[in-house]
């Protein structure tokens, strides 16, 4: 399929936190596009810039290429495999690409769903938040077959800076869970390193200055680590859909075999951190474990 912003139609399911920015980089690159989501008004701002609303049935039969990134693998479930979904309603030779992170297996499932029905799937986690979101500079970690990939890498482009194909269908999923086995055990050490720079009386804004440009230095570090001594634990990316992502890295690792100590201790904090009220703020929330 030649993707060609005159002809082709994009569909969009799910104006979140991310998906708003995403979709809103595709209909700026003059893209026809069409949304849906399940609360209509979190896509207003899309709509007034000239997106169409559609059912998620309607959206199906109407565009080429749809991409979903939505909460949690039963939505995904909903989205793709319900009566009134993607795979049952899509045309002949669309391409459907879910940006959600969930579990490998449930890829793979959808991957053989939509053989059935002579369309096409891709895998395409991704990971940046919602700063990466507005700024198109996701990573964008995709599975599938290689020549689908290389037809929509256009789109891919608009969304992000790092797009890579990692290979069949499931691998962009297994890929996003490495990415968030590193960022589960860095935010741990992001908090307590700030935590005691507090303790021993340093300015802990100066301590930033010098650690974050060294070996120390991470994303994770240079941009939460300020909203952390600031207070400021607004959602770039949910707590909750952290511990989602987390679960399904585990429950991997049950199939491997394999033990993973540091990504059940960073789990286990988050539990806390939720069942002290913070389910819906920001991953970088995790410092109220320290300053409670």
């Amino acid at each position: 399929m030649l993707i060609d912003p005159k002809k082709t139609k994009v569909g969009f399911v799910g104006t979140g936190v991310m998906g708003r920015s995403m979709a809103g980089h595709i209909l700026d690159a003059g893209y026809k596009l069409f949304v849906y989501t399940r609360t209509k008004s979190k896509a207003q701002d899309l709509l007034d810039k000239g997106a169409v609303f559609l059912p998620i049935d309607e959206l199906a039969k109407t565009c080429d290429v749809i991409i979903t990134i939505v909460g949690f693998p039963k939505d995904v479930e909903e989205v793709y495999l319900s009566e009134n979904g993607l795979i049952r309603n899509a045309k002949e030779n669309s391409i459907l690409i879910d940006m959600t992170t969930s579990p490998p297996s449930l890829a793979v499932k959808i991957g053989e769903e939509v053989k059935k029905k002579g369309i096409f799937f891709l895998d395409a986690p991704v990971s940046g938040g919602d700063i990466g979101a507005k700024n198109a500079a996701l990573s964008i970690m995709v599975g599938g077959e290689e020549e689908i990939y290389n037809s929509v890498l256009p789109l891919f482009n608009l969304m992000g800076k790092n797009v890579v194909y990692q290979g069949k269908t499931g691998s962009g999923q297994h890929t996003k869970m490495c990415n968030q086995i590193v960022i589960a055990t860095g935010m741990i050490g992001v908090a307590e390193s700030l935590y005691y720079a507090i303790k021993s009386g340093l300015d802990p804004e100066t301590v930033l200055k010098s650690i974050g440009g060294g070996a120390a230095g991470s994303w994770s570090l240079v941009n939460l680590g300020p909203k952390m001594l600031k207070g400021d634990f607004a959602p770039g990316f949910y707590v909750k859909h952290f511990i989602k992502d987390m679960k399904i890295a585990l429950d991997e690792t049950v199939r491997m075999g394999i033990k993973l100590p540091g990504l059940e201790l960073a789990l286990s904090l988050y539990e806390e951190l939720s069942k002290m009220g913070h389910e819906n703020s920001g991953t970088q929330a995790i410092f109220k474990l320290y300053t409670k």
